[in-house]
């Protein structure tokens, strides 16, 4: 349901733009990070009832958990009001970050690929160092480097979350 509005929305905005563009809008939009934002914005951690040991954890600001619940609350929402009310609450929540780019946003670990290629550099390789906490709250850190040029390490609460970290870390780096 929400890839469907937003891709109706993005269709809506950007007529003329390219198909690689507007997927690149839709996939930046419908991540798990921003299925979580909606759900701090619109009020739904308060309401959440988890375990004790998912309290303990810290589930309740988990971006896994928060996305998790969003995406479940829509197609709630959609199975029982129908449609047209679920996309006008998948439009009012996510309108505002659909117009927040002027041009589409292009993905840290395609923008990276993209650099190494330019550069005549060895493809990124991305590496897990570490995984902690519990299955429902995981952290893993990742290394990415392009050869013995550069690396950068980063956090996520998933593994491509701590590897888009880690490329947007390393271009900052080589584009300084």
């Amino acid at each position: 349901m929400l890839g469907l509005v937003v891709a109706e929305s993005l269709f809506e905005r950007f007529p003329n733009e390219p198909e690689g563009a507007l997927s690149r809008r839709l996939n930046a939009l419908v991540t798990g990070q921003v299925c979580a934002e909606v759900a701090r914005e619109i009020g739904v951690v308060p309401h959440l009832r988890l375990g004790k040991q998912a309290r303990d954890d810290g589930a309740a600001n988990s971006d896994n958990v928060l996305g998790d619940v969003m995406e479940a609350l829509i197609g709630v929402f959609y199975l029982e009001a129908g449609i047209e009310p679920a996309r006008a609450f998948i439009r009012k929540a996510w309108d505002e970050r659909i117009d927040a780019h002027a041009t589409a946003p292009k993905h840290p670990k395609s923008a990276l690929q993209e650099w190494a290629a330019a550069h005549n550099r060895r493809p990124p390789e991305y590496e897990i160092v570490d995984r902690s906490g519990p299955n429902h709250a995981p952290r893993f850190t990742v290394k990415v480097s392009v050869g013995k040029l550069a690396e950068a390490s980063a956090e996520g609460t998933s593994k491509q979350e701590a590897e888009t970290a880690a490329a947007a870390a390393l271009l900052e780096k080589l584009e300084k």
